[in-house]
């Protein structure tokens, strides 16, 4: 996983522009769910599924406007840290969140 992505507006002002969606992977893990859970999605672990793109390995792609985004995996129902996280914050359990800058 890219801590940190960057996006470059095109076309004209008005214009929608369609922003490519940030990319979550999790590689090497036998599980039988993995979720992510984060900013983004009210800590819900529920809300945001990865799906095995083939055995150990886990994506998803979310559409996140530019900011500052913290976030943990939850895999078969346990909190972990992205182990390509490049950025952390302290979280109130005692524990580390991982961070993703999108700019």
């Amino acid at each position: 996983m890219k801590a940190v992505a960057t996006r470059k507006q095109t076309g004209p002002r008005n214009a929608k522009s369609k922003r490519p969606p940030v990319r979550f992977e999790l590689a090497g893990v036998t599980a039988g769910t993995v979720t992510l859970a984060g900013t983004f999605n009210g800590w819900d672990v529920n809300a945001t599924p990865l799906k095995e793109q083939f055995p150990g390995h886990w994506v998803v792609e979310l559409p996140l406007a530019p900011g500052v985004y913290e976030y943990l995996l939850v895999v078969d129902g346990a909190w972990r840290m992205d182990p390509q996280a490049v950025e952390t914050a302290p979280n109130p359990f005692g524990g580390l969140n991982a961070v993703r800058r999108l700019a």
